[in-house]
């Protein structure tokens, strides 16, 4: 899922602090604001990666005309695109069992298939995701 949420970033000493006014529990701080915007699209990622795992509804996008911006800070718009960070972020195996016709798997033995990275590939293919 891709997503676009507004966040304020206020400077404090050199440092910018980052809230998203859609999600109050959602925080984060950047040395650089290079680096800011590195770590608000991280936190918004895992924030909305989480709830999408716990099927937890997702707030609608505040309009960014709607939100007070303190003194020395600004809003900019973040992106989050949820099924990208997956793919970079949880690499964990998981077994799946299947069933195939046994002369169909003493081809693929005598052949050295990676029955995994078929497998991988082919649902890929099957569900149009390029592999990040």
């Amino acid at each position: 899922m891709k997503y676009i949420y507004p966040a304020v970033f206020t400077e404090d000493d050199g440092h910018f602090l980052i809230s998203f006014p859609d999600f109050p529990h959602v925080h984060s701080e950047g040395e650089s604001l290079a680096e800011a915007f590195d770590l608000a699209e991280d936190a918004l990622n895992l924030w909305l990666w989480d709830a999408e795992e716990n099927g937890d509804s997702i707030p609608v996008p505040s309009d960014s005309e709607s939100i007070s911006v303190p003194k020395r800070s600004f809003i900019s718009l973040i992106r989050a695109d949820t099924l990208e960070y997956r793919k970079h972020n949880d690499t964990r195996a998981v077994k799946k069992t299947l069933t195939i016709p046994r002369w169909l798997d003493t081809l693929a033995k005598e052949r050295n298939v990676n029955f995994s990275n078929l497998l991988q590939n082919a649902l890929m293919n099957e569900l149009n995701v390029k592999h990040g």
